[in-house]
C-alpha cells in the first residue's frame, strides 16, 4: 500500500495499466490538438521566429521559476537578457538560466533524441552546476510541514525509472501524443531524479517533447503560466495519480491546459504581430528615408529592449549611425532610452505593455 513516508520505488513503470484514452480524454484530445496544430501553422507565418522565441520563452522561463518561488519582474528579466551588466540579482539569474536551457535542449534535438542525459545537460544548465541524478535519501515533498510524497530512492532505481520513461517516449505506439506528454510529465515529476530543479527540467521537457516529435517547431506554448493559474488543482491531479491511479483526471488537466495557453499563445503572437504591422506603418510616415527599414522595425519586435549593438550585428548600420537611429526611434515616441550600467537600451514600449497582459 502507497506510504508517503516511505520511497516510492514501487513507482510502476510505463505504460500506465489502466485505460488512458478515454471517452473524456480523446474528446478533449481533439479539441487540443486542434488549436495546438492552429498555434503551430500561425507561428510559421511569422517571417522572424527570434520574435517568438526570445518574447515568449522568456516569459515561460519567468513563470516556470515563480512556481518554485524564484521571483523576478518582467522588466529585471528583459533588461538583463539584453545588457551586460555583472550586478544582476542571483533570481534573476536563474531564470535567465532557464531560458538557456529551454534553448540549448531545442538546439540539441537536432543531434540527438530526449534522453537521460538530455535532463541532466538541462538540469545542469538550470542550476549552474554539475548535479547528476539523485544518488543520497532523505529527499521528501512537503506541505505545510506534512510529508506529502517521498520519491523513488537509490542511484540504480532512479535511472531503471527514467530509462523506461525514455523507452516510453519514444515507443512506436498509437497514444495520442499529448496524451503521452500528460503520462510522461507525471512519471518525471513522480521519479523526482535530481536534489533540485525537477519541475522545472519536466517542463522544459514538455516544450522539447512537442518539438521533437513534430507538434511545434519553436517552444513556445507557454504552459507554466497556466500551472500558475491552477497550482492547487495541478499539485492535487499529481497526488491523484500516485495515491488512486487516477489518471483521466491528470490527463484532461493537462489536455485542458494545453488548450487554453495555446489560446493565449496564439491571441499573444497575433497581438504582437498587429503591434509590429502597426509601428512599420507609422514609422515609415514619421522617420526620414535614410532612417526607416522594415528590417529596423522587426529588429525592435525580438525583444523589448534594443541596443546599438543588435543594430550593428544585424547590419542595419554601423555604430555611430545605429544610434542615431535608435534615438529618432525615441523622438517619435517608438522607444524610450535608459542607462543601464555603462550601455544605453531602448525599450519597445508598446510591446512591453503587450507582454505584461
Amino acid at each position: 500500500m502507497y506510504n508517503p513516508e516511505e520511497a516510492y520505488n514501487d513507482l510502476p513503470l510505463l505504460p500506465p495499466v489502466v485505460e488512458v484514452e478515454t471517452k473524456k480524454i480523446l474528446k478533449q484530445a481533439i479539441v487540443s490538438n486542434k488549436i495546438l496544430a492552429e498555434l503551430k501553422g500561425r507561428a510559421d507565418e511569422i517571417p522572424n521566429q527570434s520574435m517568438l522565441v526570445n518574447a515568449i520563452t522568456l516569459q515561460e522561463a519567468k513563470d516556470s521559476s515563480e512556481i518554485e518561488n524564484i521571483v523576478t519582474t518582467q522588466d529585471t528579466l528583459y533588461k538583463a537578457f539584453s545588457s551586460n551588466i555583472s550586478t544582476t540579482d542571483a533570481q534573476t539569474k536563474e531564470v535567465l538560466r532557464y531560458r538557456q536551457a529551454l534553448w540549448e535542449g531545442y538546439t540539441d534535438l537536432s543531434k540527438r533524441p530526449l534522453s537521460t542525459n538530455s535532463f541532466i545537460q538541462i538540469v545542469q544548465t538550470i542550476k549552474e552546476n554539475n548535479s547528476g541524478i539523485r544518488n543520497a535519501p532523505g529527499t521528501k515533498i512537503t506541505s505545510n510541514g506534512k510529508t506529502i510524497y517521498t520519491p523513488p530512492e537509490g542511484e540504480t532505481v532512479i535511472r531503471s525509472l527514467l530509462k523506461n520513461l525514455e523507452d516510453y517516449i519514444h515507443a512506436d505506439d498509437d497514444v495520442d501524443l499529448l496524451i503521452k506528454l500528460a503520462i510522461m510529465h507525471y512519471q518525471f515529476e513522480a521519479i523526482h531524479p535530481f536534489f533540485d530543479g525537477n519541475g522545472r527540467t519536466g517542463r522544459v521537457i514538455n516544450m522539447l517533447f512537442m518539438v521533437e516529435n513534430g507538434l511545434l517547431d519553436t517552444p513556445i506554448l507557454y504552459l507554466s503560466k497556466y500551472i500558475i493559474e491552477h497550482k492547487n488543482a495541478y499539485y492535487t491531479n499529481l497526488r491523484g495519480v500516485t495515491e488512486n491511479s487516477a489518471w483521466e483526471a491528470w490527463i484532461l488537466f493537462i489536455l485542458k491546459g494545453i488548450e487554453e495557453t495555446a489560446l493565449y499563445t496564439l491571441e499573444k503572437i497575433n497581438s504582437i504581430n498587429s503591434l509590429m504591422h502597426e509601428t512599420i506603418v507609422f514609422a515609415k510616415e514619421q522617420l526620414p528615408a535614410r532612417v526607416y527599414s522594415k528590417e529596423l522595425i522587426e529588429l525592435l519586435f525580438e525583444q523589448p529592449y534594443c541596443k546599438v549593438k543588435y543594430l550593428v550585428d544585424n547590419g542595419i548600420a554601423k555604430r555611430q549611425t545605429a544610434a542615431e537611429y535608435l534615438n529618432a526611434l525615441e523622438a517619435i515616441g517608438i522607444l524610450k532610452s535608459q542607462k543601464v550600467g555603462v550601455e544605453n537600451l531602448y525599450l519597445n514600449v508598446k510591446l512591453f505593455e503587450l507582454l505584461k497582459l
